[in-house]
């Protein structure tokens, strides 16, 4: 009996989901939980790197924590063309398309590609300047440098798997990519510590060796990934002939992708010009800040599974005329992803120093890492609620919707509070604690969370997700540029950290 076989009570593969019809909670769950799975081995990539090179040396943790929010911000520049893709796959798949998901999706990947080897030559030649403005220590600077050129030319092979999570959970199938990342994460968590201390003839790489573990491991994922698309046998199929990048389609992927990838890039700014900030303060300061980032991450896996799942589920029912189930796929999850975060955040603020302390076990980091946790976890509820909202967006293709609340309420409320509540100007430091911290950059992620999540909200509610359709050919859609649908409309999102 198969591994698929035996998950199959537990999980439910694209043939046993009606996503159009049926019971809202049990689509979403069956959908949204192998997302769950495949996030938190994701994250594991990064956690790994994190709890390794923890223990090589508090620089070598720091110099990747001025590295993460770079990595980021690469990855978000392409996550538009892979939301495009997703929304495209999705809508046709919910219109019973198939044709059209599959032209979607070997467009998408070729653009996705190109884009991510593109990107990660640029990055490679100015990472060091990007780095440089964050004005961390030499050794550090030095240390992040070595790995973000690593991580920059291996940018194709992170690209290629985020492209084959994105269609496949388009089509609905979220299983088969959490049967490949589990495959890829045991592999880097073997190869991790043997890479960054040395082993045998294998020499000691250090940061290098956790970024070269970081590639190989998501390049086999990617290989596997294409490998199962050109086969077609789940999922999503892509087919060579359609890959040759087309320019009318170029148009209708970056019309969808381009506003999301503003809005994820306008999130992985706020984030990078936040750690600007943040090294302002003392190093312990700056491992601290990149252990609270990963912790989010593992925290927030639930929110981002039912944000995905929701995202299928709303373009699959657009694309079958489904409105009345889209509002309540929306509802349920908010509900959902509210309790679940909450009940999440009151662990994480109960155990604050023991989570920080299995990272770094430097008094310093674990006094400011449990405080930073401390500060926002009271919020959790609240990021759930963001991402579920976002979700149904992303689905109904209002990507400028999600972008704006991004770029202007991170962008403009979590870092001009952040630099007024920690630079004095605000001195929220004192008044709570006697003394000057950075609490006030922690008070700032709060603050945009629970602001975020209150504006997406009433937005969805007013109705303003409706009035869009994607699924048209290239000579009716807006990227076409006729008539036949209005450029008044606003084509697909996604969302980002909190």
């Amino acid at each position: 009996m198969s591994l698929r076989s035996r998950l199959g009570g537990l999980f439910k593969g694209q043939s046993e989901l009606d996503l159009t019809d049926g019971s809202i909670p049990k689509s979403l769950f069956f959908l949204s939980l192998p997302i769950v799975v495949t996030n938190m081995l994701q994250v594991g990539y990064n956690l790994a790197d994190t709890f390794w090179l923890g223990r090589y040396s508090t620089e070598a943790l720091a110099a990747i924590s001025l590295g993460f929010p770079l990595v980021y911000l690469f990855i978000s520049l392409g996550l538009g063309l892979t939301v495009a893709g997703s929304v495209l796959v999705a809508q046709h798949t919910g219109a019973g398309d198939t044709a059209a998901a599959e032209r979607a999706a070997s467009q998408t990947v070729s653009l996705t590609l190109l884009a991510g080897a593109g990107l990660g030559a640029v990055g490679f030649v100015f990472v060091a300047d990007l780095l440089r403005l964050f004005g961390a220590t030499p050794t550090v600077l030095g240390l992040a440098t070595d790995y973000m050129e690593v991580i920059s030319l291996g940018l194709p092979f992170l690209f290629g798997f985020t492209v084959f999570i994105a269609l496949m959970r388009g089509a609905g199938d979220t299983v088969t990519p959490m049967l490949v990342m589990l495959g890829t994460v045991v592999l880097n968590v073997v190869i991790d510590p043997v890479l960054i201390f040395g082993v045998g003839p294998v020499p000691e790489l250090g940061v290098e060796g956790a970024a070269v573990a970081t590639v190989l491991s998501r390049g086999s994922a990617t290989a596997v990934g294409l490998w199962l698309m050109l086969r077609g046998s789940r999922g999503i199929r892509i087919d060579p002939r359609e890959m040759v990048p087309e320019p009318s389609y170029v148009r209708k992927l970056l019309r969808i992708g381009v506003p999301a990838s503003v809005e994820n890039t306008g999130r992985a700014v706020s984030v990078n010009a936040v750690l600007v900030i943040v090294t302002l303060f003392s190093t312990p300061v700056v491992a601290a800040f990149g252990v609270g980032l990963r912790v989010f991450s593992m925290i927030f896996m639930p929110a981002i599974a039912v944000d995905r799942g929701v995202e299928t589920m709303t373009g699959q029912n657009i694309g079958a005329g489904r409105e009345d189930r889209v509002v309540a796929t929306n509802r349920f999850a908010v509900k959902a992803s509210f309790v679940i975060l909450t009940t999440l955040g009151v662990g994480t603020f109960v155990f604050a120093p023991d989570i920080v302390r299995l990272f770094d076990d430097s008094p310093a980091v674990v006094a400011e890492g449990a405080t930073f946790l401390r500060w926002i976890a009271p919020t959790f509820g609240f990021v759930g609620v963001l991402r579920a909202y976002s979700g149904g967006f992303r689905g109904a293709g209002r990507t400028l919707t999600a972008a704006a609340i991004a770029v202007v309420l991170f962008g403009f409320i979590r870092l001009p509070v952040a630099y007024v509540a920690s630079q004095g100007l605000v001195p929220l430091d004192v008044w709570f604690f006697g003394e000057t911290t950075p609490v006030g950059i922690w008070f700032a992620f709060a603050v945009s969370s629970v602001t975020a999540a209150t504006v997406a909200a009433g937005w969805f509610e007013l109705g303003k997700w409706r009035g869009v359709d994607v699924t048209g050919d290239d000579a009716s859609d807006p990227a076409g540029g006729t008539a036949a649908e209005s450029d008044e409309t606003e084509p697909g999102s996604t969302a980002g950290e909190a």
